[in-house]
């Protein structure tokens, strides 16, 4: 009998064999049901054997085959490479590329892109018209365009309209439209249309283009016009974008810039169903333009021609549990594997990626200038937060500038990187604070509804009426969130229409979009949000800024932290002025000559991450050197710090072993230590060369899977983005 290899989804590095029933027709890539001890899980064919590792009583057999085609052998061998590099287990890997089949065990029939009238519908309807007011209301619609309905505004329909247009389409009465050529549907300007023929002229073979573009520059057209013309030599194009929030609105650019292409999403807030149809269009063929988050990486593209990542640096493409990879990192590997171009997109890029370029591994283009010929870069100003007009967190600059663009019309936005009311609350007599009794970490005050939160594990608790200490009744919030924020221009400028953005407002599927499409309609005046606001967003009325809270970056323990910020103040400050109206930012800060600040100020991120760069050569920290991060969290401190004194102790074997260029530091607690009731601790390795820590784990990880400890949950995460 033949035994396939099948990878499962389960925390092990092992693989199971099982036989193959007859006219089960498994190959490697065959996506499979199989049993596991007493529960049935999903897994992925490996490999195909003459004979199992074990004995043949104890193979069991396949159950079946899901109802969906094998995974393509660039999807296996990517997952195998996220396996082997983050040394992670295949079958976890390999579930990141098997769409979710609970709820839909079979494909549904994919939804028409568009519906429009025949030449024969339109006679026989036209006849028929008078007879019945909704028949004669949907082909008014109908004939109101050329193009038809399309895929939103029949999914819009009544039930009965959409049985009347299935019915129409059995009769040959409506046709999906032919499809229009993928064209350059925006004019490109001379840095654009350099920066497209750069890029294009790497069609048909792998190759990294960093595409630096100040905000505003057009970076999305001219990936568009790229899109267009691999589109237009048959191929599909992968477009990768950080956060779900943004993949509504560039979808709808792409969609305009592409007519006549079938674009299909994929992230995790899909309906399961409507992520396997999605899936199978990309698998199919079908789709030409996939465009998702993190997971959009693993997806079926047999006619794979381009890969775009947009806001590279973002650190939203690296995974912090599971498999801990970074998407765009993989997307390069898998660029390579299919000899096809990647694009790497974003105003304030990496400094891992700014080395690649220095190094000569990726090419680089720039846009220079911003794509609107009138538009201008803002104007920066700083401002100390404590002046004595300050209302709540709003110094009296920032309210004067709100109330002008209020007075003018104009829009503006508030950012400050923390929800809720205020970060904790704190008595007046003495030194309670709002505490997490899970983490280590402060309650978040709430107030809409009135809670204390923990943003790290959820925990809630009633607004204490006085001090749970000493009695004292005055307690103060600390600090500045967006709700609070939001209460303070509401004061300061009664009347405006204030709309708040935060993960609290945007739960709910389409609310964010809702938000945006107020925000183009002009029936928002500010906004108040979190980093949510910062990238992907073009406001053409929208010409104030104000950074609030940008300081507490500065005194992070993360040496990552101060280019986080200085992304962040780029993006968010390129919210502003993208059109004639001359933009402004306003930060509130009390350190105006930091180097992030003053790059700001000069509109030259280059500067400031040449200067960071050279701290990190000095200092040994990538892209100068690879890091990995053993992670642990048990319920005890001693369990955890245990555990670590023995993983040490292996490294130092591991070490002496291999010779390796390895600098093993000391086991130290996790910068949040402990969370969900769990102590958390950490331990650091770093290697100038990558092959010496390669070898180095290759002898350290089986050491560490055979150390005693099974209360202690551990991982290693491989290049991690925060320490």
């Amino acid at each position: 009998m033949t035994i396939a290899r099948v990878a499962v989804p389960a925390a092990t590095g092992l693989n199971f064999d099982y036989w193959i029933p007859d006219g089960v027709g498994a190959a490697r890539g065959s996506i499979v049901r199989v049993r596991l001890g007493r529960r049935r899980c999903t897994g992925v064919v490996v490999g195909l054997h003459d004979a199992a590792e074990i004995a043949p009583e104890r193979v069991l057999p396949i159950d079946d085959l899901a109802p969906l085609p094998p995974l393509p052998e660039d999807v296996v061998a990517l997952a195998e490479f996220v396996a082997s590099y983050y040394r992670e287990p295949l079958g976890l890997a390999l579930a990141l590329a098997v769409p979710p089949l609970r709820r839909a065990a079979v494909r549904r029939p994919p939804a028409p892109a568009a519906l429009a009238l025949t030449e024969p519908g339109r006679a026989a309807l036209a006849a028929r018209a008078g007879r019945a007011r909704a028949t004669a209301a949907l082909l008014a619609r109908l004939a109101a365009s050329c193009a038809g309905l399309d895929r939103d505004e029949i999914a819009a329909l009544c039930d009965a309209d959409r049985r009347r247009l299935a019915s129409w389409r059995r009769m040959g009465w409506v046709a999906e439209p032919p499809p229009v050529a993928a064209g350059e549907a925006s004019v490109l300007n001379v840095e654009q249309r350099a920066a497209l023929d750069a890029i294009d002229a790497q069609a048909g073979r792998f190759a990294v283009t960093v595409l630096d573009g100040v905000t505003g520059s057009g970076k999305t057209d001219v990936c568009a016009a790229a899109a267009a013309r691999a589109l237009g030599r048959g191929g599909q194009v992968l477009l990768m974008v950080p956060e779900i929030n943004l993949t509504p609105q560039l979808t709808a650019r792409l969609a305009s810039a592409l007519p006549g292409t079938r674009i299909a999403t994929l992230h995790s807030a899909l309906a399961d169903g409507e992520r396997l149809d999605h899936w199978m269009a990309a698998a199919s063929g079908e789709a030409g333009l996939v465009v998702g988050t993190r997971l959009a990486v693993f997806a079926p593209l047999p006619r794979l021609a381009l890969v775009v990542v947009d806001e590279e640096h973002d650190a939203s493409y690296k995974q912090q549990d599971g498999v801990r990879y970074h998407a765009r990192d993989v997307a390069i590997v898998r660029a390579r594997s299919r000899s096809v171009p990647i694009v790497l997109a974003s105003a304030t890029p990496s400094l891992e990626t700014l080395f690649a370029v220095q190094r000569g591994r990726y090419a680089r283009v720039v846009l220079s200038m911003r794509a609107d010929p009138r538009a201008r870069p803002p104007s920066v100003r700083f401002v100390p937060p404590d002046d004595p007009a300050a209302r709540d967190g709003l110094s009296g600059p920032l309210v004067e500038a709100l109330a002008g663009r209020l007075a003018r019309g104009e829009q503006s936005l508030i950012c400050i990187n923390r929800r809720g009311f205020a970060p904790s609350l704190k008595c007046t007599a003495c030194a309670w604070e709002s505490g997490c009794p899970r983490c280590s970490a402060r309650l978040v005050v709430h107030r809409a509804p009135p809670r204390l939160r923990c943003h790290h594990c959820g925990h809630a608790d009633a607004i204490p009426r006085s001090c749970p200490s000493c009695g004292n009744i005055d307690l103060a919030p600390r600090g500045f969130g967006t709700q609070r924020l939001e209460a303070a221009v509401a004061a300061a400028l009664p009347g405006a229409r204030i709309v708040r953005v935060d993960r609290d407002t945007t739960r709910a599927r389409g609310a964010f979009d809702s938000v945006r499409k107020r925000v183009e309609d002009e029936a928002v005046d500010v906004l108040v949000g979190t980093q949510m606001l910062a990238k992907g967003h073009d406001f053409p009325r929208l010409t104030l800024v104000g950074v609030i809270g940008a300081d507490n970056a500065l005194y992070s323990a993360d040496f990552r932290a101060t280019e986080r910020l200085a992304a962040l103040l780029f993006q968010v400050g390129g919210r502003a002025g993208r059109a004639e109206l001359p933009g402004e930012v306003i930060v509130q800060t009390a350190f105006p000559s930091h180097p992030v600040y003053r790059a700001l100020a000069a509109n030259d991120y280059g500067a400031f991450a040449r200067e960071l760069a050279g701290e990190r050569r000095i200092a040994a920290l990538p892209p100068y050197a690879h890091l990995v991060l053993l992670g642990a969290e048990a319920e005890t401190r001693e369990e955890v710090d245990r555990f670590l004194a023995a993983a040490a102790k292996e490294a130092a074997a591991a070490l002496e072993a291999t010779r390796a260029g390895v600098e093993v530091h000391s086991p130290v607690p996790a910068l949040l230590a402990r969370r969900a009731g769990f102590e958390r601790g950490q331990l650091v390795v770093q290697a100038v060369r990558r092959g010496d820590l390669a070898r180095f784990l290759d002898r350290w990880l089986p050491a560490l899977q055979a150390l005693p400890g099974r209360r202690v949950r551990w991982g290693l995460d491989v290049d991690p983005v925060a320490l």
